[in-house]
């Protein structure tokens, strides 16, 4: 077996990450287990206008939630509206 020596400072900058690490690991276990896009990130996401969106809610393209005036769209409905609308390429 070999012994490895380092400086003090250098022992305790890993320590410092290590600890990062963990504290980056719990706080992703805090996280919401739903992410919820507003009606501009969904635009921006998919690039769409307002009014196309609009045209989505309203055929049933993708579901939402509406709280007062503002609108919501769960992460995983958007991707699976994507899924729906996805054509593999057949040539390779």
């Amino acid at each position: 077996m070999e012994v490895v020596t380092i400086q003090s400072e250098a022992f305790n900058l890993i320590v410092d990450k290590i600890e990062s690490v963990h504290k980056r690991l719990d706080a992703k276990e805090k996280t919401p287990k739903e992410i919820w896009l507003d009606n501009t990130e969904l635009m921006q996401q998919l690039k769409i206008s307002k009014r196309t969106a609009q045209s989505y809610r309203d055929q049933g393209i993708i579901s939402f939630s509406q709280v007062g005036a503002k609108i919501y769209y769960r992460l995983s409905d958007v991707e699976a509206l994507l899924n729906k609308n996805y054509h593999k390429a057949f040539k390779k």
